[in-house]
């Protein structure tokens, strides 16, 4: 099933997709968050079979479709080798391969899961920005708490997949490099997610042997295509991923874990391949379009950003006495 949010005649809603792209709104006072929680996957396959029993509503081409759900986090992974050897050579000037490290573990950072745009909204290029980035990768929408799981174990609450767009300023990103705390304002934006939640049986016959999901990834800026690759050149599945977030930690429901971004998924990792930044950054006007087979299409307009307060300044010469 596909689930979507949407908004119409000044309504939010939730719904799932009816086979002639209409929408079946789910019984009121059910949404796809709390569905989520209270009954993962199971739950939420339930009240879209009842959801479909009913009249459609209004079709998706007449409606404005929001972020399918408010995730309750956000983990990115960087799980494409490809991506990392690329774009190492972009943001640090590496010319060395792909790091021992990478291949020893997944690795993952926490990012804002407030910030979330729907799947055809316009985005605000991060403010100081003059490198802004797309990022193609799918998200994992996990329905269950866990702790410490095997993989076998987390395959058992995952609820089902989304396109996830983790946008970057990437000038922002390389001076926080700087710093040992990992990214902040270069990436915590927006994120953009839809157009609908697919659960996870949707995407059965896409599965390989070893288990990734073997489907075509396309970006596109401004009508021209800018890469293509499949989600099975993952490093990494999405339950090893989940596994791994858990390991003396734990993972609820709601949480999404991105795949991270794929091979030629962003203009950084080609960047850094050519050694000149063509095509050149994202600037206000631009659209970018991305396409996973089994999860939909996605496009989004860059605006300029909103009026922002100065950055402030640290104050020197701490620490001070204290008074007496």
């Amino acid at each position: 099933m596909r689930f979507a949010r949407y908004e119409y005649a000044g309504t939010v809603r939730d719904a799932v997709v009816g086979s002639a792209e209409t929408l079946h709104d789910l019984t009121p006072g059910q949404d796809v968050d709390e569905l989520i929680r209270r009954g993962g996957l199971a739950g939420l396959l339930s009240a879209g079979t009842a959801a479909l029993q009913a009249a459609p509503g209004p079709a998706v081409a007449d409606v404005r479709l929001l972020a399918p759900l408010h995730p309750a986090s956000i983990r990115d992974s960087v799980s494409f080798e490809a991506h990392v050897e690329g774009a190492r050579r972009s943001q640090e000037g590496a010319r060395d391969p792909v790091p021992p490290r990478w291949y020893e573990a997944p690795c993952f950072y926490f990012t804002n899961p407030h910030v979330c745009v729907g799947p055809f909204d316009d985005v605000e290029r991060f403010p100081g920005s003059e490198q802004f980035d797309l990022e193609l990768e799918v998200g994992v929408v996990y329905g269950a708490h866990g702790r410490n799981l095997t993989p076998a174990q987390a395959a058992d609450g995952i609820v089902g997949y989304t396109i996830f767009n983790d946008w970057s300023a990437r000038d922002i990103q390389r001076l926080e490099g700087q710093l040992p705390f990992g990214f902040f304002k270069g990436k915590d934006g927006a994120h953009t997610l839809g157009p609908y939640l697919v659960t996870a049986d949707e995407l059965e016959p896409h599965k390989t042997a070893d288990g990734l999901l073997d489907l075509t990834m396309r970006a596109w800026i401004n009508g021209e295509l800018l890469g293509e690759d499949s989600l099975a050149n993952c490093a990494f599945t999405f339950e090893e991923l989940i596994s791994f977030a858990s390991r003396g930690s734990a993972v609820a429901p709601g949480d999404v874990l991105a795949s991270g971004t794929c091979h030629r998924g962003c203009l950084t990792e080609i960047w850094g391949r050519s050694g000149a930044r063509v095509p050149p950054p994202l600037v206000p006007g631009d659209v970018v379009t991305l396409e996973v087979e089994g999860l939909g299409v996605v496009r989004n307009k860059i605006i300029d950003p909103a009026p922002c307060p100065p950055v402030p300044a640290a104050r020197r010469g701490q620490p001070r006495g204290p008074r007496h």
